[in-house]
């Protein structure tokens, strides 16, 4: 699991490894811990901890005298020094680190393996590659995050439309400033300073509507600040190609945003609708249908490559 991770994040993941032998339902667990380092000393530590770890079921019901011999063994297996190998795993130097490594854990309160932690955040059962990839994207996300809404800029007067350019085509999409002006800003703010650019169409759900906006592609991502919701009375979701703001509750509107496929009028009163699609409704309906409910390690969606306006 963690090779898969360090191969998605290869320049921005660094994985620190500690060992945890649980000694007291384990009696071979600091053992083990010694064999790792010993062999570590050749730089070989990850080629006896995954032989170990592959062949747990083999070892794990001997006597301690008998796996001391049997690691020794499995030392020119793997290509190291046997004579070395067993008087580095046999000296106290080794010994007293391998069991350092078990008491520092338990004042540490870890409550079992495995035992994972990012940037501090503890994970006390084993999460999924998914999940993990979605903690470090969100977690890379901080550098390009917003402390303040921008301000106000736009001409609430003025006619904007901007296009947005997807791998699929372009959408064309007139905005409603006089109706969401703190929603076009934001909107016309974030497509200027690239924020929209290469993302992904991470929700689209046929018949419903397509999402974007997030730059990790999680769903859960936004730009560090959050405003309220604009609503008319007289615009609600009664038709396709509705360009609304995304939101968790009535104060979070951020930087994700929805076109629907047709008329929600569930969402009317909740949902900032800011804009209409007046050309490209085929590329929407074609883009590739993604729902995130069906799990987190999902194939990305449909770019969007980025947002362009003209005033």
């Amino acid at each position: 699991m963690l090779a898969e991770l360090q191969e998605k994040f290869p320049a921005d993941l660094r994985v620190v490894y500690r060992h945890f032998p649980l000694d007291s339902i384990h009696d071979k667990a600091i053992l083990a811990a010694q064999a790792a380092e010993a062999a570590g000393l050749q730089d070989e530590f990850w080629t006896m901890h995954d032989l170990l770890y592959e062949k747990q079921g083999q070892w794990a019901g001997f006597s301690v005298e008998k796996f001391k011999t049997w690691v020794v063994e499995q030392a020119e297996e793997v290509g190291l020094d046997e004579e070395q190998f067993e008087t580095d795993f046999n000296s106290d130097e080794i010994a007293a680190k391998a069991q350092a490594t078990w008491e520092e854990g338990q004042q540490l309160g870890i409550p079992g393996t495995p035992f994972i932690m990012v940037n501090y955040q503890q994970f006390k059962a084993q999460p999924e590659v998914g999940i993990l990839s979605s903690i470090i994207r969100m977690i890379k996300l901080e550098d390009e995050q917003y402390s303040e809404c921008p301000p106000m800029t736009i001409d609430p007067d003025a006619d904007y439309q901007v296009t947005l350019e997807t791998e699929k085509g372009d959408i064309v999409v007139e905005l409603f400033p006089e109706v969401a002006p703190l929603a076009v800003n934001n909107f016309l703010f974030l497509a200027e300073e690239g924020w929209y650019d290469d993302n992904t169409f991470h929700r689209v759900i046929p018949g419903f509507m397509a999402q974007a906006g997030d730059p990790t592609g999680t769903g859960f991502g936004g730009p560090g600040y959050s405003f309220g919701v604009e609503t008319d009375s007289e615009l609600t979701f009664d038709r396709a190609g509705l360009l609304a703001m995304a939101n968790s509750g009535p104060e979070t509107n951020g930087s994700q945003f929805f076109i629907t496929y047709g008329p929600t009028p569930s969402l009317n009163g909740s949902y900032t609708i800011f804009g209409e699609v007046t050309d490209g409704m085929d590329v929407l309906e074609n883009l590739a249908p993604r729902d995130p409910s069906q799990g987190e390690d999902l194939p990305p969606g449909d770019e969007l490559l980025r947002v362009l306006y003209e005033k």
